[in-house]
């Protein structure tokens, strides 16, 4: 980061330096999705160092025609559930393992259904956690140190870019009626998942529907 940013990044004193140094109790990730990378400055002749350019790198959904994976009612997530697994294992190689949580993940939905009981047949959402949890088991067992995961989100709500065009939540609610609200099918398999008995699948890529 020092050789990337230079003078724009802000020095630490040794005191400083001294107070961060190991200081966090554990690391919260977000994953939704991922992305194609490739080094910027040999593509490029005009290059403006900032700090959206920092990292060095155009970023792509898709390599020769094919995107990353299986895309979604918004632009930026499409699926790609092998991702966290190599996420988690990049840090556990980068940083020395630290805990972590993996403090979001999950699918989106349109709001366009009219009826209730298609609103509620999350299926793809449920593809989505089965599979991003079963990799996310390969990281652990292969000595991530991974405490938590949390669904985002537990209930539908207003997204920051999107309002409430758009729903990620397990529990659907009725933004016309009260604000009622309903189990979608995505939660009631959360809900068998933490049962003792409940068997991740070992080839998620096998798991289609449910």
């Amino acid at each position: 980061m020092r050789s990337l940013v230079g003078n724009r990044l802000p020095k630490f004193s040794d005191e400083e330096s001294r107070v961060v140094k190991g200081s966090i109790d554990f690391l919260g990730v977000n994953y939704y999705s991922a992305r194609f990378a490739e080094d910027a400055i040999t593509h490029s002749s005009s290059f403006e160092f900032s700090y959206s350019t920092d990292n060095h790198v155009n970023l792509t959904t898709e390599k020769d025609g094919i995107p990353i994976g299986e895309p979604t009612e918004i632009k930026w997530l499409y699926i790609y559930p092998v991702g966290i697994e190599e996420l988690a294992l990049y840090i556990k190689r980068k940083y020395k393992n630290p805990p972590m949580y993996i403090t979001e993940n999950g699918i989106v939905d349109s709001n366009s259904s009219s009826l209730l009981k298609d609103a509620l047949n999350d299926s793809l959402r449920i593809k989505y956690h089965h599979n991003h949890l079963s990799y996310l088991l390969n990281a652990i067992e292969a000595g991530a140190d991974v405490r938590g995961y949390y669904a985002w989100s537990f209930l539908d709500n207003f997204e920051w870019e999107y309002g409430y065009t758009i729903r990620f939540g397990i529990t659907y609610i009725d933004y016309k009626n009260k604000l009622q609200r309903y189990l979608k099918k995505s939660a009631l398999w959360f809900k068998e998942f933490l049962q003792e008995d409940y068997v991740i699948t070992r080839n998620p890529s096998l798991v289609s529907s449910v």
